[in-house]
């Protein structure tokens, strides 16, 4: 489903940072991206990852040929480049816990209903040795709550490239693998009561966990 040049169907600051990671994934990280096809063309849909770097948000989305949405920590909002960016490129400030903060639900409803895509890390932070962690309430909470499709997806490589406390290693292969999208009737379970939530979360991280490194990539 790849285009010559997607990044001018997106907004121009976007588009450009855009271009530009998927440049330093291609010089520095180039591992193999498989599943690219499993991506939605039009309408809304959810991006649900592992997550054991700062370059995970960064490197998955630079392969998405499509303008999405990201959450990050509201102390990343300090006067500078930095809240200029991130409000550019449509960044949502977010409490450490999405699940649990009313005003980044309401503006990731309205993302979901511009049509539009959004990343989530099911984890809720990062990975502090790289293997994958019990996921958080919270992403079910909004897969519920806005009924779109879920597309898993798993990133491999990022830890070694650069973990929590470590330090960047260019050149170490990253890749990505995204899974068949999940309708609402896969992962949702409305008579659920209380746990709800947190079974549609257990269930999109099920198919995450399955997920694979590209054969044709050895790290």
């Amino acid at each position: 489903m790849s285009r010559p040049l997607p990044q001018l169907e997106m907004e121009p600051v976007y588009g450009f940072f855009h271009y530009a990671i998927a440049t330093v994934y291609g010089m520095f990280f180039r591992g193999e991206v498989s599943g690219l096809e499993n991506l939605p063309r039009t309408s809304s849909f959810l991006i649900a990852a592992n997550h054991a770097s700062f370059l995970d948000p960064l490197l998955i989305g630079s392969q998405v040929p499509r303008q999405i949405a990201y959450f990050a920590r509201k102390t990343l909002w300090k006067p500078g480049f930095v809240s200029w960016w991130l409000d550019t490129v449509g960044t949502i400030p977010v409490d450490r816990d999405g699940g649990q903060d009313v005003s980044a639900i309401k503006r990731v409803l309205k993302t979901l209903k511009d049509d539009q895509g959004l990343i989530l890390f099911p984890e809720g932070t990062r990975s502090l040795n790289g293997h994958l962690q019990k996921p958080k309430a919270g992403v079910g909470l909004i897969a519920c709550r806005s009924q779109v499709p879920v597309v898993p997806a798993r990133i491999f490589g990022s830890f070694e490239a650069c973990g929590k406390g470590g330090t960047l290693r260019l050149g170490t292969p990253v890749s990505v693998t995204f899974g068949p999208p999940l309708a609402p009737a896969v992962y949702d379970e409305p008579g659920a009561g209380k746990d709800r939530y947190q079974i549609a979360s257990e269930r999109i991280w099920a198919k995450i966990a399955c997920l694979r490194l590209p054969s044709a990539t050895v790290i």
